[in-house]
């Protein structure tokens, strides 16, 4: 008759400590790349650089763009000139028209020209104005107060809109935005508002607030999880973009679900199972339903009830019915066991 200690099950926290895993985004994060070809003539922030909006970063030195807007002033002043010409030819046709000397398909004509020489001329000045705005991006700027994250470039490189090559990322990380994978099973306790704690390695004694900001009421197929954006302050700068953390949530415990230690489980017929004492000393195998793995303890969602007394480290050849003598009575191990 083999000699087993007893333990009993015991419910479940109020609220429950949940730590998940997370990624520390910056609350803006912009890569920059150039609008025009060119060559860079001087860059004056590097990595690590505080930036305000409007700052320029560098400064873009294009020749062609210079003469393509050169040539399309040239363009518009002809344009222009004859427009001016048009208007003087179809007035002069108009007045001949009033007195017969010319048909009314002539004048038609001219007055037509001067409308479509008006037309070119607008063409040619809007793309003066196309050339001037791209002369504007000539100057690398930020486009919101921050910090330099990434510099690509330096002094002579070719640079463009056809190249995929980031210039510089800023970001702004006055508060930083942290993303989390909830399971499925905490979806439904994760709510808009909910405050949590952040803890990353290399702050091992501090730990950070951040509140839930919205989540994608969405769960994906492929994880089973629901993305969850939280928003921490950053104004002393000490969380960095692209961290890592532990996401703390209080989430509240869930009724009806037990807690037993993991030492009074064993596998019994390829199933989880537990091995409670029924009329005294008599076995009685109970399959479970575990809702969760905490480590040292397990929580059951179905198969127990509060009354039931568990044997620790329950013997693979127990079977229902088998007798047992009882080392220490209910309950009193409950502490070794946590």
């Amino acid at each position: 008759m083999p000699s087993v200690a007893l333990v009993a099950p015991s419910a479940g926290p109020g609220l429950q400590d949940v730590v998940l895993p997370s990624n520390v985004q910056s609350f803006y994060d912009a890569r920059i790349r150039s609008r025009v070809q060119g060559y860079i003539r001087d860059w004056k922030y590097d990595i690590g650089a505080k930036v305000k909006a409007g700052d320029v970063l560098a400064t873009i030195e294009a020749p062609d763009l210079d003469q393509q807007l050169q040539q399309a002033k040239g363009e518009l002043a002809r344009a222009e000139a004859v427009v001016d010409l048009a208007k003087l030819t179809s007035k002069r046709w108009s007045a001949l028209r009033s007195s017969t000397a010319v048909s009314q398909q002539s004048a038609d004509e001219k007055s037509g020209d001067y409308s479509a020489k008006v037309a070119a001329a607008q063409a040619a000045r809007a793309n003066v104005e196309r050339l001037k705005a791209l002369q504007s991006y000539l100057q690398i700027t930020a486009p919101f107060a921050g910090v330099v994250t990434a510099r690509n470039v330096d002094i002579g490189a070719l640079v463009g809109p056809e190249m995929a090559m980031e210039l510089f990322s800023v970001a702004d990380i006055h508060k930083m935005r942290v993303y989390v994978g909830a399971p499925q099973a905490y979806a439904a306790s994760i709510k808009i508002g909910m405050k949590a704690q952040l803890k990353l390695p290399q702050y091992p004694d501090r730990m950070f607030d951040a509140v839930v900001e919205t989540t994608s009421n969405a769960i994906a197929e492929k994880s089973r999880t629901l993305l969850v954006q939280l928003l921490a302050d950053n104004r002393d700068g000490a969380l960095l973009p692209g961290s890592y953390a532990d996401v703390h949530f209080k989430l509240p415990g869930r009724p009806g679900v037990l807690r037993i230690p993991a030492a009074a489980i064993f596998f019994h017929g390829n199933k989880l199972a537990v091995a409670t004492v029924i009329g005294g000393n008599k076995v009685k195998i109970k399959p479970i339903d575990v809702a969760r793995d905490m480590g040292k303890e397990i929580e059951v969602a179905g198969g127990l009830s509060p009354d039931d007394r568990l044997i620790l480290n329950p013997p693979q050849t127990l079977s229902d019915g088998d007798e047992v003598r009882i080392a220490e009575p209910a309950g009193s191990t409950t502490k070794g066991a946590e």
